[in-house]
């Protein structure tokens, strides 16, 4: 059997551990680093179709 607690699990209140300006410099940042990684990934498939089509000289 189990004892009924009303302090164990995740019920319990919540705590700060970090402060809002925090919060949204690290979710600014990870923003900006997706947009980088696009960025990247487009300009190398770019690159790649522009190297496809130069023809290869014999």
């Amino acid at each position: 059997m189990r004892s009924q607690s009303t302090n164990g699990g995740f019920g319990a209140r919540v705590t700060r551990l970090a402060s809002t300006r925090l919060t949204n410099a690290v979710a600014a940042s990870l923003a900006i680093a997706a947009v980088a990684i696009c960025l990247c990934l487009a300009f190398a498939a770019m690159s790649i179709k522009a190297a496809m089509a130069v023809p290869i000289p014999a």
